[in-house]
């Protein structure tokens, strides 16, 4: 099954974080705070929204940092993704 948003939104994949305390050890990722860095895995076509024409800035496979609690979270055969608007994604990681 694939997820094709419409309109400004974008669909994003979080990037799992390894984290290792100073003394080395591993953390699991219940332990570790919610990363903001997410993948783009597919993007809306853009057009009108709320009356004004919206282009689409970010694209597949740009890395990205959305605000901690932004978007809609679901999870799809088993991989959690988050649907947000494009105005939702804070920067674009180059």
């Amino acid at each position: 099954m694939t997820l094709k948003p419409l309109f400004d939104k974008v669909v994003l994949k979080r990037v799992e974080a390894v984290e290792t305390t100073k003394a080395g050890i591993l953390l699991p990722g219940s332990a570790q705070e919610k990363p903001e860095v997410s993948e783009v895995v597919a993007v809306g076509p853009g057009g009108k929204v709320d009356g004004n024409d919206v282009v689409m800035s970010v694209k597949v496979g740009d890395k990205v940092i959305t605000g901690k609690y932004s978007g809609t979270e679901i999870k799809l055969d088993g991989v959690e993704y988050t649907i947000v608007s494009q105005s939702d994604v804070l920067a674009i990681i180059e």
